[in-house]
């Protein structure tokens, strides 16, 4: 069986390799047509940093794992295509800021068409809106030149998390396959869903209809972003109490009803699905005229961006109202550890608004290039994800120092803030940046990942996303405030 994949981003490589290293009797292709991006995953060097995969790609890359840029022949040759193209959210037209630009699903469907000259099973890989399966055969049964050519819809989500990918791939909570509940569509189920038995149990593999297997990827999204919302606002209700959010989500998780996870405060979330997810979902529902229900799912995005900017506020009132010509480290620019992905990472909308006040920052994080992350600061908003973005005329360089490590970052610092969660930020040496800093020197943890407790020891001024207030936030007259 030949499997082809047309697009080798964060779904499409690390899915394929997966394939690849686990089925016998396949051969896959992973296809782009971004010359520099296929040249990364046929070197040492992969595009994208994930634990587990650089171990995969060697295991199977050249034996039953391939990279290329000509896609129409791989197409052509494939039993099975799978598109994984970008379905950004659109910068302009019709649904600006909300719908999903499907011009490139578009642009690779007509290419399968044109191309093909034999039966094939084409997979929905990335995440798209609802009926988009609807649109792609219809621009397929429009557009076929060849007769011998017919086309099986499917829709085979994604729910591998960055960071934890890998493992998330070979041993999934679920695999879910949709299409249509017809014979030829049942077969084209049957099909995929013995490619994943070879290494996952047959009960974890789900079948549906095609509408119920594109929304559930959506809502799983949701009701995910919907629970860090949900824990962030009651985190804004705890440094107003003195409750300790940390508390609070160990009560709350012990309740089989609701589990423990994605219950940990922070500074918001990021990444490129749940944001992305969410606008394309409020967007269907104000379509179909549920404007209830789109402004309740457009409410998990209101208090996201609004704990993005509570943390800047909060670091701007407790240096006395002025970040202006100061040094902030920024420890972190991943949207979460293990990553070098900043796709809507909160570390730009943070350090955007400390630029705004005229802040001066070093940043450190352990995977994310200074190239990145000064090109991430110098663009508006929703413009990672096209080619034809265009950046902001600013510059951020004289504001930007990026650091080769945590103390570097922090020498002559007035405050640092954590704003991802790396392993090696629970273990720093507070007294050894404590000593490196201006006075008072202010730690602000958007993470919850230092030890607040021993931080105060040492003299810091310390502010934890959802922990009760430093005496010198709430009052500069404590016997505590330096």
């Amino acid at each position: 069986m030949k499997i082809a994949c047309i697009g080798a981003g964060y779904v499409g490589g690390p899915t394929m390799a997966m394939i690849a290293h686990k089925c016998e009797g396949v051969e896959v292709t992973v296809l782009d047509i971004n010359e520099e991006r296929i040249a990364a995953w046929n070197s040492d060097k992969l595009p994208i940093y994930e634990p587990g995969l650089e171990e995969v790609v060697s295991a199977a890359r050249g034996k039953t794992l391939f990279f290329s840029t000509e896609c129409e022949k791989h197409v052509a040759e494939a039993d099975i295509v799978f598109i994984s193209v970008n379905t950004p959210t659109k910068t302009r037209g019709v649904g600006a800021g909300y719908a999903a630009d499907m011009t490139y699903w578009e642009s690779a469907a007509r290419m399968i068409a044109r191309v093909s000259h034999s039966p094939k099973i084409i997979v929905e890989k990335s995440t798209v809106p609802v009926k988009t399966a609807q649109a792609v055969e219809r621009v397929l049964s429009n557009n076929v030149l060849n007769p011998g050519a017919r086309f099986d819809i499917l829709s085979n989500p994604e729910f591998l998390a960055e960071g934890t990918a890998i493992k998330d791939l070979e041993k999934p909570d679920r695999v879910i396959i949709g299409g249509r509940q017809t014979p030829s569509g049942l077969k084209a189920i049957d099909t995929l869903k013995k490619v994943y038995a070879q290494w996952i149990p047959e009960d974890q593999i789900l079948t549906s209809n095609l509408w119920s297997s594109e929304l559930a990827k959506l809502a799983a999204n949701a009701f995910l972003a919907q629970r860090i919302s949900s824990i962030n606002a009651v985190s804004a209700l705890c440094e107003k109490t003195g409750a300790d959010v940390s508390e609070i989500s160990k009560c709350i998780g012990a309740d089989s009803r609701i589990g423990p996870k994605f219950l940990n405060a922070s500074v918001g979330f990021g990444g490129s699905c749940f944001q992305k997810d969410i606008l394309n979902m409020v967007y269907i529902c104000r379509g179909l005229g549920l404007e209830e229900v789109a402004n309740y799912w457009e409410s998990v995005i209101t208090i996201n961006n609004y704990q993005k900017r509570r943390f800047v506020d909060v670091v701007i009132s407790s240096l006395f109202n002025t970040v202006r010509a100061k040094r902030i480290a920024i420890l972190g620019f991943a949207f979460k550890k293990d990553t070098g992905d900043t796709r809507e990472t909160p570390a730009i909308d943070v350090c955007n608004g400390l630029l705004e006040e005229g802040a001066k920052l070093a940043v450190y994080d352990p995977q994310v290039t200074e190239e990145r992350m000064k090109m991430d600061l110098s663009m508006d908003k929703f413009e990672w994800d096209h080619p034809y973005s265009e950046r902001k005329a600013k510059e951020v360089s004289d504001l930007i120092e990026c650091s080769e490590s945590v103390y570097k970052a922090c020498e002559g610092a007035h405050a640092l803030c954590v704003l991802t969660e790396w392993d090696e930020f629970k273990e720093l040496d507070l007294r050894r940046i404590y000593d490196s800093m201006v006075k008072p020197a202010f730690i602000f943890d958007g993470r919850n990942v230092i030890d607040g407790k021993a931080a105060k020891e040492i003299g810091f001024v310390f502010f934890g996303v959802g922990k009760p207030l430093d005496p010198f936030l709430t009052d500069p007259a404590s016997p505590n405030s330096p």
